[in-house]
């Protein structure tokens, strides 16, 4: 291809006069750089400039025979090391040349585990962010269990990763699979070792009492061996792409029982790794008569904790109180927890079984409790009363205390304030004390224009309060009379009517 005289003259005149390199005429004229090799080329021109010593050069053998000495050096203290011997570059430059020269380490090659129909499980914990329940914001985690054969594989969400969790998911998972391997493989994680010095292992005895019940064997990978576990590893990955991404769920409850779904159905239904043409659902029809049987009563896991009662009759357990009778007050009781419940024990006896909740600060209360210690203690509808108000409305505390430093009588701001939290609810009830408050206004007619004022600008109107009266006679039952009765009565008293009486 020939190009214009003109173009070829000036490119000669910028490489020669202005010493322009061949890429930036060819940048600038906008041709291609084999064209100006060529136009240079014949015109006799060479196109290679002298090749520049490097300042490291002198350096490079001793470099070189460092790393291979110690081939984990930091770049930084070897840097330190040649700037003793005279070397004048600059760290960055100096960096980027270990980084080529340091000895990369040997490629390993892994063989394919295979293992036997029933022979091992595979166990490990994923993280899914955080999950908010009420007040309280928990870390979503998911227990995930697969069988090492037939990949078949078991899901299930806790809030959080604690050791009652980790039992209950293998109990679950065993239920799931109606079967047992015979063993179980673990990374180190410490809900499954506590303590290793190379193959010196220490479990985690709850962890041993559940393998002994279910007679399979716990064992954990070795050290900086992750690709023992690489089954669950994948499951999990397929868990985090196929499930749980851009998945819509209203509460754990709910997002356990589609992961349950899709255990049974999608990820039942995708390719066996070990035969494409085989799904997943047929591997595991023929691994599960392999699986040992599962013991006929199930292991025990609820959580098991101690906590004192104190003044008042409630027990905390996992932030929130749990209402419990008042005459075991200032003693020490067991918790017993599982996912849906809450027991409450002395010794054999369960004082208050309860609904368990995961929000924070919340009070779970059995209203046969409250009303017990009502009868008992007369004081104790006051303190009832304050309680209730300050968990409805936590400004509340700070209102009572302005009010009493002012001398208000707390009783009438008592029943006020109870009164307006049964009309207006919890949250105008917090918001109009809060705005009382700002306003140094801690009293109950402040209280009552900031909710009316707070509902107008709702565009609500004023609920009206009913109040019945306290009349002995009003639950009692009245017998309905015949209508006959009072049509014989109307047409007596027409009888007996004076006719003046009409015509007036």
């Amino acid at each position: 291809m020939t190009i214009a005289r003109a173009l070829a003259a000036e490119i000669l005149r910028l490489h020669a006069t202005e010493h322009w390199p061949v890429g930036t005429i060819a940048r600038q004229l906008r041709v291609h750089h084999s064209t100006v090799r060529r136009v240079l080329a014949q015109a006799g021109v060479p196109t290679h400039q002298p090749v520049r010593a490097s300042m490291v050069e002198p350096y490079l053998a001793f470099i070189a025979e460092t790393l291979a000495k110690y081939p984990t050096l930091r770049a930084s203290r070897l840097y330190t090391m040649v700037r003793e011997r005279g070397y004048p570059g600059a760290p960055d430059h100096f960096r980027a040349l270990v980084a080529r020269l340091r000895p990369r380490p040997a490629a390993e090659a892994y063989l394919r585990l295979r293992t036997l129909p029933g022979e091992q499980a595979q166990v490990d914990w994923a993280h899914f962010g955080k999950l908010s329940v009420g007040r309280a914001v928990r870390p979503l985690m998911a227990f995930v269990m697969v069988l090492a054969y037939s990949r078949y594989l078991f899901l299930r969400f806790y809030l959080g990763a604690t050791m009652p969790y980790f039992i209950g998911g293998h109990v679950e998972a065993f239920n799931h699979f109606q079967g047992v391997t015979r063993m179980v493989l673990y990374d180190n994680l410490r809900s499954a070792v506590l303590e290793r010095h190379d193959d010196a292992i220490r479990f985690h005895p709850r962890l041993l009492e559940l393998a002994a019940y279910h007679r399979f064997q716990p064992r954990p990978v070795a050290v900086a061996r992750g690709n023992e576990k690489g089954r669950v590893e994948r499951a999990i990955r397929y868990v985090r792409d196929a499930f749980f991404a851009a998945r819509h769920f209203r509460d754990i409850a709910d997002l356990n029982q589609q992961a349950l779904a899709w255990c049974q159905g999608a990820a039942a239904d995708r390719p066996w790794p070990e035969d494409r043409r085989r799904r997943v659902r047929e591997a595991f029809a023929e691994e599960q008569p392999q699986l040992l049987a599962l013991p006929s009563t199930p292991f025990p896991c609820e959580e098991r904790v101690t906590a004192h009662a104190h003044k008042t009759p409630y027990v905390r357990f996992d932030l929130n109180d749990y209402s419990i009778p008042h005459a075991h007050v200032q003693r020490t009781l067991t918790v017993l927890a599982s996912l849906d419940t809450v027991r409450v024990v002395d010794g054999q006896q369960v004082l208050a079984t309860h609904g368990r909740s995961f929000d924070r600060g919340a009070q779970i209360e059995d209203a046969a409790h409250v009303a017990a210690l009502v009868a008992d203690k007369r004081a104790a509808r006051a303190h009832r009363a304050q309680d209730r108000l300050q968990h409805a409305a936590p400004s509340a505390k700070t209102l009572f205390v302005r009010a009493a430093a002012r001398g208000a009588h707390l009783g009438v701001l008592t029943r006020g304030l109870l009164q307006l939290l049964a009309t207006h609810g919890a949250a105008a009830l917090e918001a109009a004390i809060a705005a009382a408050l700002a306003e140094d206004a801690a009293h109950l007619g402040a209280v009552r224009h900031f909710i009316d004022a707070h509902a107008h600008a709702r565009g609500q109107r004023p609920p009206i309060a009913v109040a019945l009266p306290e009349d002995p006679r009003m639950p009692l039952t009245v017998q309905p009379q015949p209508l006959s009765d009072y049509h014989q009565l109307a047409s007596t008293t027409t009888d007996e009517s004076d006719p003046s009486d009409a015509q007036s």
